[in-house]
């Protein structure tokens, strides 16, 4: 095989790019007829790869360098930062809703949590379907704003469950009217309690308040951050004995973003941040712990060649007076003064000086060690 040969079999074995699939295309002669006319029409049928090249699948994964329809449809989706320690704060909320709303309508009430995606911020508000109230809270520790949306169909059947609707039937849904007053001041209530188990769910994480600004029914009204900008959604699925709905809680990326670093985190098993019982362990063991503790009488440096000219009976002298202080250490670090002395049959050291304490926080510690296993 010549040369000219393997070079076209390794070129033919190449995934086409926009490039030289037109110059393929140009390359081709056109069919030319009986009567010495171009054929009309298609001149040959697209292979395989050219399909896939024009629709942009030929490129793998690469977002970058995708073309064709596959990069208008990837134009407008959002890439989903991972974010371990936010899927555990929610389950932990779904654990609590679950206690909180059955003690507070003596009913069973089943939370789960669907999904947790992240979209556009106006994607989103185009997509809410009509009627549906939209709470704003503002979180004030990281002094931005989140959404909860509630859709009509658990509106009204939280409604129905507080207003003592028979079980196992769906709420009516009602419409052609907007939500009284009445109505909005019921599901406040419950919105409140939602905000106080999420609340308690970021406690052991960062500790926030979340407090309710405004409750709308328009999402033209509801303008807490850029149709473009990305945010977290959050649906959860409420359960009511045949009677529910869903219920989304949206966080755009500017209200995470001062407990990023934080979220980003994972902690093994369902406990997060420290564990209370363990502290109290290990300080009591520390305050039991004995450590041994050196007097240094006097230190001093000479040549190494007169340590090894040493022999027994020489003397080394010391420039220290008896009333000079000596240094109490732990392993290498001072711990505190004192001056030599005795009591009966035994020598004592008399501290003059109060203990060196650390001056290394247990949060300055965490970052530190943090630090070095990144």
């Amino acid at each position: 095989m010549s040369s000219n040969d393997r070079d076209t079999v390794d070129a033919r074995n190449e995934p086409l790019s926009p490039e030289s699939m037109a110059a393929e295309w140009a390359s081709v002669p056109a069919v030319v007829e009986e009567d010495g006319e171009p054929e009309g029409g298609t001149d040959r049928l697209m292979s395989q790869d050219e399909i896939d090249t024009m629709l942009g699948f030929s490129l793998g994964d690469d977002k970058d360098g995708r073309n064709g329809i596959q990069a208008i449809v990837d134009s407008g989706s959002v890439s989903y930062e991972r974010l371990p320690m936010l899927e555990i704060i929610f389950e932990r909320l779904v654990r609590l809703l679950s206690t909180s709303l059955r003690n507070f309508f003596t009913d069973n009430v089943e939370v789960t949590l669907e999904s947790i995606r992240s979209v556009r911020f106006g994607d989103y508000m185009n997509s809410i379907s009509q009627p549906a109230l939209l709470s704003v809270f503002k979180a004030e520790e990281w002094d931005n704003f989140g959404l909860i949306t509630i859709e009509s169909s658990l509106t009204y059947s939280v409604l129905d469950t507080m207003f003592g609707g028979k079980r196992g039937q769906p709420a009516p849904r009602i419409d052609g009217r907007p939500f009284t007053s009445i109505e909005i001041r019921m599901i406040r209530r419950v919105i409140e309690l939602i905000l106080g188990d999420a609340e308690a769910a970021f406690k052991p994480l960062s500790p926030v308040n979340f407090t309710i600004d405004r409750i709308e029914s328009n999402p033209r009204f509801v303008s807490i951050s850029r149709p473009a900008n990305a945010a977290i959604r959050v649906e959860l699925k409420f359960d009511m004995e045949g009677r529910g709905g869903s219920l989304h809680i949206l966080l755009p990326y500017a209200t995470i973003e001062p407990i990023r670093d934080l979220l980003l985190e994972s902690f093994m098993g369902e406990k997060l941040g420290r564990d209370p019982i363990w502290e109290n362990h290990l300080a009591t063991e520390v305050w039991q712990t004995e450590v041994p503790v050196t007097c240094v009488l006097h230190e001093t440096q000479m040549p190494l060649k007169r340590m090894m000219n040493l022999e027994i009976g020489d003397t080394l002298m010391f420039d220290a007076r008896p009333d000079s202080s000596v240094s109490l250490r732990c392993g290498d670090f001072i711990v505190s003064d004192g001056r030599i002395g005795r009591v009966d049959d035994k020598i004592a050291v008399q501290i003059v000086s109060p203990l060196r304490r650390s001056k290394t926080t247990i949060a300055a510690f965490d970052t530190n060690s943090l630090g070095h296993s990144s």
